[in-house]
């Protein structure tokens, strides 16, 4: 009979097996959406990439539109993960700067799958609409904190409506992503780069230069 020690062990073991399995998962869908677009893109198909049946696929994830979310939301988690793990370099726009080109970066790199997940991710249903709303508003404390260490050093004025900066961060960042998916922007991180320091002229202390 197993002991107590052995079913957390075999349990351990089935999580870490489920994980990988919908890892496979994802990655396949990740290069199929890429490949083919959402629409084209088959289930069966994603299935054997990654040497799983299609129930397997279905057990996961439920539907292609859920696996899309999925794909882009771990992505996407990771890709923030790293940009915000730590202060980074200083000043403020560099800072900014770093955290803009890791997302761009990711969508440049997949520019079919983030196109498309443009078109769903704003309009989401539960439980990914309320997961996409978790990750801006991270990014928005995050942006916010940076400013408010930014001021801190002086490189703000320390009456600087920093919750406010960050809700303009975010609309530059929004405005140049739609305009990119749009073809009509050839490199939005630099867009937001030109708007940030634009928006933050106006935030310096007097008579100060950065």
């Amino acid at each position: 009979m197993f002991n107590e020690t052995d079913e957390e062990a075999n349990d351990g073991i089935r999580q870490r097996r489920k994980r990988a399995t919908a890892e496979a998962i994802l990655e396949a869908a990740r290069l199929e959406f890429e490949a083919v677009g959402f629409d084209q893109a088959n289930l069966r198909a994603i299935a054997a990439a990654a040497n799983v049946s299609a129930g397997s696929v279905v057990h996961h994830f439920g539907s292609k539109k859920n696996l899309l979310h999925a794909a882009f939301f771990e992505d996407l988690e990771a890709v923030l993960a790293r940009a915000m793990g730590g202060p980074g370099p200083a000043p403020l726009e560099r800072q900014l700067a770093r955290l803009t080109r890791a997302v761009f970066d990711y969508y440049r790199g997949r520019p079919t799958l983030s196109r498309t997940l443009l078109e769903t991710s704003l309009f989401a249903p539960p439980p990914w609409r309320e997961r996409f709303t978790g990750q801006v508003a991270r990014v928005h404390t995050h942006v916010a904190a940076l400013g408010a260490r930014a001021a801190q050093r002086g490189e703000l004025r320390g009456d600087a409506d920093l919750a406010r900066f960050g809700a303009a961060y975010l609309s530059f960042y929004y405005f140049a992503l739609l305009g990119w998916a749009q073809g009509a922007v050839e490199d939005p991180a630099a867009m937001v780069d030109g708007l940030v320091e634009q928006h933050l002229e106006g935030l310096r202390p007097r008579g100060e230069t950065p």
